[in-house]
């Protein structure tokens, strides 16, 4: 009895210590730390390359009215500018290989089409972040022949390539001249197209004081700047970034998915998180983006039956969801990286219905805010907590329920107290429920309540 006892304490401690961290941070933290459209936001990151037989801004700009419908509100255009000839990667070569920071690759189209489907994703209400590779260029950039000490240089003095990325050249940040080069180029984006943005490419590969440079620049010009960091570094988050990659939950999700851990190693992976970042600092929740689509395996690949249950948990936490393109529509293959491969959106298993309900729900309650907002987060204990992670989100008199089998068994699980309680329907169908002490769920199976 008292090691059942010590299993529905524990994971309810882990959860108290930082529900009661960051309600400490609260009160004496600062005020709005992000700006006023991020707190219910969804993210939604564009292949541009892949969305369209086209793959020009212009085609893309049609599927703009059902990102809306859908409930997108944050566009990540993966990088537009030109990409470098040399050593270039397969036919197409690498968004991440950026020959010139303020020009646009003429594949997408002109500039003049960049800021029109900016335009008219604002005018829809949408925002638009881009992407910035600030870490390195392409090694045929127009900065390497003038600027040749802006580069880092190997034994021999060519230039630096690191891991496997031989078709780019890695920048110097001991040079205060390319730091302000870079700043100005980040300020062109803003000055000439007007996105609300930027997500940052290894982010904490770069010198955390050069980001704050660039955030006192960048403010100057947009106070509501969005800033997304591609880092689990939480000093990058104290004064900087308003978001990070969730990397360590993710992987997690996809170890439990697999049968490698269980549902313990989640929420270690979440006081942790809790633990080492501020109050304010925003988690981006995935189960796929084009790295992990493209090298790791498409959600179901990773995930299996999983994939779903895994993908309504990312709006449940307190965080930011992401999706990727194709995702909506349940695209279950991985798209070339240096290649023309047209995504496909004949959505068979109704996947665009499930992402637009969530992004509905996800608006509709406070509770699911983000943080510094965020409704606080309590566990629920249960007789099958390897399996079953069963929680409470509460923001004043809104509140949402969430219980999840993540496990390929069968589970007949009891609770410590009856859930939801009164008053609740439950998601998507808005029916309404009864308390109940136990309930049978099937694997993979979960159950959303909210009142």
């Amino acid at each position: 009895m008292k090691k059942i006892f010590l299993l529905f304490l524990l994971p309810a401690l882990l959860m108290a210590c930082g529900n009661q961290n960051r309600s400490q941070e609260k009160e004496n933290g600062v005020k709005n730390a992000h700006p006023e459209w991020v707190y219910d936001a969804v993210i939604y990151e564009v292949n541009t390359r892949q969305y369209t037989p086209e793959g020009t801004f212009n085609a893309f700009s049609e599927h703009l009215p059902r990102l809306k419908e859908l409930g997108a509100d944050i566009l990540w255009f993966m990088p537009v500018q030109p990409i470098g000839e040399k050593d270039r990667k397969g036919t197409l070569g690498s968004y991440y290989s950026i020959r010139d920071y303020t020009e646009v690759n003429n594949e997408f189209g002109t500039l003049a089409d960049f800021k029109a489907v900016v335009k008219q994703a604002q005018e829809l209400g949408m925002k638009v972040i881009l992407d910035w590779v600030a870490n390195h260029t392409s090694r045929d950039a127009v900065w390497v022949e003038p600027h040749p000490d802006w580069y880092v240089r190997d034994s021999l003095g060519n230039l630096n390539i690191m891991y496997d990325w031989t078709d780019i050249a890695q920048l110097d940040y001991s040079v205060p001249e390319m730091r302000e080069a870079m700043i100005e180029a980040m300020k062109f984006w803003i000055r000439e197209t007007g996105i609300d943005g930027f997500r940052c490419d290894v982010a904490g590969e770069i010198p955390t004081d050069f980001w704050e440079a660039v955030k006192d620049s960048l403010t100057m010009l947009n106070q509501d700047i969005f800033l997304l960091a591609e880092a689990e570094k939480p000093e990058l988050n104290e004064s900087v970034f308003d978001a990070y990659y969730a990397w360590d939950f993710h992987h997690k999700m996809n170890n439990v998915a697999q049968g490698k851990e269980n549902v313990d190693s989640l929420r270690s992976s979440l006081h942790r998180m809790n633990n080492r970042f501020s109050s304010n600092a925003i988690p981006m929740y995935f189960t796929s983006n084009h790295d992990e689509n493209s090298w790791s395996g498409t959600e179901f690949e990773r995930m299996g039956e999983g994939a779903k249950p895994f993908a309504v948990l990312t709006y449940m936490l307190p965080g930011i969801p992401l999706i990727y393109s194709g995702q909506e529509t349940g695209l279950n293959r991985r798209l070339a990286f240096f290649e023309k491969d047209i995504i496909d959106w004949d959505d068979k298993e109704g996947f665009s219905d499930l992402y637009t309900k969530l992004n509905t729900f996800k608006k509709r309650n406070k509770a699911l805010l983000a943080q510094e907002r965020d409704g606080e987060m309590t566990e629920i204990p249960n007789d099958c907590p390897e399996n079953v992670w069963a929680f409470r989100r509460m923001n004043n008199e809104n509140e949402v329920v969430c219980v999840f089998n993540f496990s390929r068994e069968t589970v007949n699980v009891k609770f410590n107290a009856k859930i939801p309680g009164e008053g609740f329907s439950s998601f998507p169908d808005s029916s309404e429920v009864y308390p109940v002490e136990e309930m049978e769920l099937k694997p993979w199976e979960y159950r959303i309540y909210s009142k």
